[in-house]
């Protein structure tokens, strides 16, 4: 009876693809994935090739849009209930920026030479709820005359 021959190398690394996937989702780095898996970046590039027919970078873009996900989700929850969050969402996603409140400026067409905008000062910008524009704005000689008055 012929003896079957020895394989040469090492056994091969077993890296468990369930997890592999939950640590891509929570945005791991690839060095972090290895030391997980006490394996150097090579083997986990190889294992990726095998497993998945891609290198690391292809599906860990791929497989990270599931930790993405959950992270909005919790981003959301937590804007029900914290005005910081829901002031970051609306930065982020909304176009808001800081100096925004209290303004509105309207477009209302260009007018003799005029840019055609109005500036109009809502209530609560800082300001404690005093009328009139922000300190540093001088009105027009029509907006400051009392009511009644003629200029």
């Amino acid at each position: 009876m012929a003896m079957a021959k020895p394989k040469g190398g090492r056994p091969a690394k077993q890296i468990d693809q369930a997890e592999f996937e939950k640590l891509c989702a929570l945005q791991c780095t690839e060095n972090e994935i290895c030391s997980w898996f006490e394996c150097c970046p090579d083997t986990l590039g190889k294992w990726c090739r095998k497993n998945y027919r891609m290198g690391f970078s292809d599906i860990f873009s791929i497989k990270r849009e599931k930790g993405r996900i959950s992270l909005r989700r919790a981003q959301y929850q937590l804007a029900e209930k914290s005005a910081a969050m829901a002031i970051f969402l609306g930065k982020q996603y909304l176009g808001q920026k800081d100096g925004d409140a209290g303004r509105a400026i309207v477009n209302v067409g260009k007018n003799d030479g005029e840019d055609g905008n109005i500036v109009i000062y809502l209530p609560d910008d800082g300001r404690n709820g005093q009328p009139g524009p922000p300190a540093g704005v001088t009105p027009n000689a029509e907006d400051s005359a009392p009511a009644g008055a003629t200029a």
